[in-house]
């Protein structure tokens, strides 16, 4: 029960294969109340039966590109909670045309898309959230390799994603003195929505098997118990980093 009496915000559950649901259910295990947050009524279908399997979530529409939703979602939180203990935020966009061909054809609004969804909506909702934090808290964010490292077909999302880490250091600078810790989770490949829109996935599945030092795939259950430990008091002394839970696989050359 690691995170007993503690309350959070979980934003991009979309289906129970996704990494935010695996979090979700980690957190919930350990004693986490939690919110979780929908984009629109269609993908909200999913959230809301998924949400029956947690004890009394709160459901909040949420679309991070709209500053209006964002603010009334915390105002929600801070009428129903009064104080936010953690915040998960799992949300990531590019437009399919540019998960596709070469990064240099890059349009600008696909760029200005992937930057806004995937990218300020971290430093948007963490700064609803800092007020809400008044006893300290940790976010996170998820991340992947793709931004350190160029990846066939992520392209803009992998700029966006090394966009994000610097945005964890910089917000994980800021919010320190508050003691909110802000960290990054880089996990290895999964078949989950989001990953259905890179093109050649099932490539990138094999070769991160045959050649991470674990020789296996990451579990959603391991990225979980990754983001246990960066919620939890556990991972009390760690902020502004970015966490590997892949296997091994970032350390290699090839």
């Amino acid at each position: 029960m690691l995170m007993k009496g503690m309350r959070g915000l979980i934003v991009g559950v979309a289906n129970k294969r996704s990494i935010a649901w695996a979090i979700a259910r980690a957190c919930a295990d350990n004693g986490a109340q939690l919110a979780l947050s929908y984009q629109n009524e269609r993908l909200g279908e999913n959230v809301k039966e998924l949400a029956q399997e947690l004890e009394n979530p709160l459901l909040l529409p949420l679309d991070v590109s709209d500053d209006t939703q964002i603010k009334t979602a915390f105002e929600t939180l801070g009428e129903r909670w009064g104080q936010l203990d953690f915040l998960v935020h799992a949300v990531a966009y590019a437009p399919r045309q540019a998960l596709e061909g070469d990064f240099v054809s890059t349009s600008r609004e696909d760029f200005r898309i992937a930057q806004d969804i995937s990218v300020y909506s971290l430093p948007a909702l963490a700064n609803a959230a800092k007020p809400l934090m008044t006893a300290g808290g940790s976010i996170i964010a998820l991340s992947y390799l793709g931004g350190s490292r160029v990846m066939t077909n992520y392209n803009v999302m992998g700029v966006a994603k090394a966009a994000l880490e610097s945005s964890v250091r910089y917000l994980a600078s800021d919010l320190g003195p508050l003691g909110i810790r802000v960290n990054a989770l880089s996990a290895g490949p999964l078949k989950t929505l989001a990953s259905a829109g890179i093109g050649s996935f099932s490539t990138i599945l094999s070769h991160h098997k045959k050649h991470a030092p674990l020789r296996k795939l990451v579990e959603l259950e391991e990225v979980a118990d990754g983001a246990l430990f960066l919620l939890s008091p556990m991972g009390r002394g760690v902020t502004g980093q970015t966490i590997y839970v892949d296997g091994g696989y970032s350390i290699m050359a090839i």
